[in-house]
């Protein structure tokens, strides 16, 4: 035993923990840690999406933005949550699972009652919003701990589907922020928490009171509960590796080409869900000038034929469609090995992405042609949703099947540090070029993919068959 792992014997660190030796292995304690990381990390994904959730409706409250400086508020959690992954990614081994997860769950605190606060006064200064986006990032940092953190605690054979049940329901987070919002904001919770506010409704309706601060207040009592969980009830694992050591992933081919293709899956499903609202709304809402302004008959004629869809009534659909893929088809990636369904999740992408391209640029003629084209494109962007959470399941099979247990938790947090950039880029993306020209270069990112993903590990006779 070396000196470390003696330092770390008795109370929090377990000692001799072998996952493989089915004779001792605790799966009681491995089950209870995977529980409490993923309830902890829903936390995480539901703080870092906060912005996605709140920003479409700030102009409504009488937030004087424009729509770069939206997609930007969208987009920093993004950047923020993957250049803190890749800071998050080496602190398992360092930190323990139970200190990592509870001093997590807790600086959650920081950006969730931010927003809370800040929401209730239009005239706060961008800058602070755009801090308050940026430390959103803190629950996007915690997947690059957290996955790996668990790994630990599995045999090979059963990753797959832990890995695939803690992502895929941590995943629903994303979906809870962006569902529950426009629920909890129409009542008043706490008299002391903020008075309500008047939220301009869509064109040719009324404007309705609201109390926006419960988007982010109904999180604190959970993230405190979370963090008590996580201090109470969790154990570390005594993994020997220091930061230096951590580092030696870089030397194999296979990080790089794995994390290519992650950020296909996870950054596809991360950017679309930080962005698919204000797409919606720029593209068949309010934020249409042709739709909504324009002049004499016609304007009117498509905003009285063609109901304006109200974002917050689906961008909830998109995650819920991803999170769950990753969930329903983990244990099949440990069934049939990961590879082949990350060949079939970039093939499905590059059709999806392909037919939702066709609904980038709305037929404004007639409210029948408009409503066509929005379903195209709500449709294509779920098969899109779809395909990339399958995807998302079966690299975190391949990863632990490619590399040995220190390794693997390594990559899975450097690849998941990398795709979260996902949120920015698409936002870049989507402010500096077309839509149609942005969807068009992630064809070409998946075809990459598909070619790597069957020359390196799906073809018979694969180096790296996973």
């Amino acid at each position: 035993m070396s000196s470390t792992t003696a330092k770390r014997a008795g109370g929090e660190w377990l000692d001799a923990w072998d996952p493989e030796n089915e004779e001792t292995w605790d799966k009681r304690l491995a089950w209870t840690t995977l529980s409490i990381t993923t309830f902890t990390l829903t936390l995480c994904f539901a703080s870092w999406f906060l912005a996605s959730a709140i920003a479409p409706k700030l102009t409504n409250l009488g937030f004087d933005l424009t729509q770069s400086q939206l997609y930007w508020l969208t987009s920093l959690p993004g950047l923020a949550g993957g250049l803190m992954r890749l800071g998050w990614m080496v602190m398992p081994p360092v930190l323990g699972t139970r200190k990592l997860v509870t001093l997590t769950t807790l600086l959650l605190i920081f950006p969730v009652l931010g927003w809370a606060v800040r929401i209730q006064d239009p005239t706060t200064p961008y800058w602070e919003l755009l801090a308050l986006s940026f430390l959103s990032g803190i629950g996007g940092g915690a997947f690059s701990g957290f996955m790996p953190s668990t790994s630990y605690f599995f045999p090979r054979r059963l990753q797959g589907t832990a890995l695939g049940l803690q992502a895929g329901i941590g995943n629903f987070g994303v979906s809870l922020v962006q569902l529950l919002t426009p629920w909890i904001i129409g009542f008043s919770m706490i008299g002391f928490l903020g008075s309500s506010q008047t939220m301009q409704g869509l064109p040719g309706k009324q404007a309705s009171e609201v109390w926006y601060q419960n988007a982010s207040f109904v999180y604190i009592p959970f993230i405190l509960i979370g963090a008590a969980l996580a201090w109470t009830m969790l154990k570390s694992v005594p993994v020997t590796s220091n930061i230096r050591q951590q580092f030696d992933i870089f030397k194999s081919q296979d990080t790089w080409w794995m994390t290519l293709i992650y950020i296909m899956t996870f950054g596809t499903f991360s950017g679309l869900a930080a962005q698919f609202g204000l797409l919606m709304k720029n593209l068949y809402g309010a934020g249409n000038a042709e739709i909504v302004q324009g002049a004499g008959a016609s304007a009117q004629l498509l905003i009285d034929g063609y109901s304006v869809p109200d974002p917050v009534k689906y961008v909830f659909l998109g995650p819920l469609v991803g999170a769950a893929a990753r969930v329903v088809f983990s244990p099949l990636t440990d069934r049939m090995g990961g590879a082949r369904w990350t060949l079939a999740s970039g093939i499905g992408l590059v059709a999806s992405i392909a037919w939702t391209m066709t609904a980038l640029v709305p037929d404004t003629s007639s409210a029948e042609a408009l409503r066509s084209d929005f379903n195209t494109f709500l449709w294509g962007m779920l098969a899109i949703f779809l395909f990339s959470g399958i995807g998302n399941a079966s690299t975190f099979k391949q990863m632990p099947m490619i590399f040995e247990r220190r390794q693997a938790g390594g990559v899975i947090g450097w690849t998941a540090a990398i795709a979260a950039f996902g949120p920015f880029l698409f936002g870049v993306g989507l402010t500096i070029m077309s839509p149609t020209t942005f969807y068009a270069i992630g064809i070409a990112w998946a075809v990459m993919c598909i070619a790597i993903t069957w020359m390196r590990y799906a073809r018979p006779g694969a180096p790296k068959p996973s």
